[in-house]
């Protein structure tokens, strides 16, 4: 023991004398090896008879679904040659996984590992398997910035699916929480309604689900309800995503007025864009 404290030397003894000592260590330990590996095996093989059944059964509505798809498809493509009303094309999309999310609270932002070269751009739509995500805000070689529809800053033109009502949908700093913006207290909008993009502006295209409309409060003597919305994607569970490449849009006239909420083209354009947080709203 003082020559081991003292001096080095017992370094290289002690390193011999484990590499003798490690295969009776292996024996020793293989026991328990054996077991820890055989319960994680078993667990293993009922997590995969779990999924797997859980899999077949989503299998088996998907194909009830998508049979009845086909039909509908059929049949929407025959009622559109009888309007003579133009065909809706497929969007190209590439996948991308999730590298990084932002520690700041108050920035719902998240990174991605497709870039330039996988040919991202700023101002793409982002969507997981259920909705909706956001916007690349920043592309770089091989990964791009992603705004998330919660953001505070983040902005979009949405429409009621049942109705087709327009409003915009502004996100609350929060994940589970949209502010549907400028909604009059008349409007036909109702708790559970789906609010899906509008395609207004050409920064989104059409029918994607964004959010599920949840608390609808009407303020008596005020003009507009207060609506709050929760977001369709699973913005924090989510690692997989699909980056959109929607075609170029056609021009909107400038003169074009939405009916419900009075705003120019031009304003829907830019609550597409990174929305500045209102001078009124307190900051963190």
């Amino acid at each position: 023991m003082f020559i081991d404290h003292r001096f080095t030397r017992m370094e290289d003894v002690r390193a011999h004398m484990t590499m003798v000592v490690a295969p009776i260590q292996w024996v020793v330990s293989l026991p328990s090896d054996l077991l820890n590996w055989g319960t994680l095996a078993l667990s293993d093989q009922r997590v995969l008879l779990d999924e797997n059944r859980r899999l077949r059964e989503q299998l088996l509505t998907l194909s009830q679904r998508g049979q009845r798809m086909a039909n509908l498809t059929a049949e929407n493509t025959e009622l559109r040659h009888l309007l003579h009303a133009a065909e809706r094309r497929e969007i190209p999309y590439m996948s991308a996984e999730l590298l990084s999310l932002d520690n700041d609270p108050f920035s719902h932002q998240m990174v991605v590992d497709r870039g330039h070269r996988n040919g991202a751009y700023v101002g793409q739509p982002v969507i997981d398997a259920a909705g909706l995500v956001g916007q690349v805000t920043a592309v770089s070689a091989y990964s791009s910035r992603v705004l998330l529809v919660s953001d505070a800053s983040h902005a979009l033109p949405v429409q009621v699916n049942r109705n087709g009502l327009r409003f915009i949908v502004q996100g609350a700093g929060r994940y589970d929480a949209l502010n549907v913006m400028h909604v009059p207290d008349t409007a036909d909008i109702r708790e559970g309604d789906l609010l899906t993009t509008s395609g207004l502006a050409g920064r989104f295209p059409a029918g994607y689900p964004v959010a599920r409309v949840t608390e609808v409060f009407h303020d008596p003597g005020k003009p507009f309800a207060q609506v709050s919305a929760e977001p369709m994607a699973q913005l924090q569970r989510s690692r997989h995503f699909l980056l959109l490449f929607p075609p170029p849009p056609d021009d909107v006239e400038s003169d074009e007025w939405d009916d419900i909420t009075g705003l120019t083209s031009e304003a829907l354009r830019s609550a597409q864009m990174v929305a500045p947080i209102a001078d009124n709203q307190e900051t963190p």
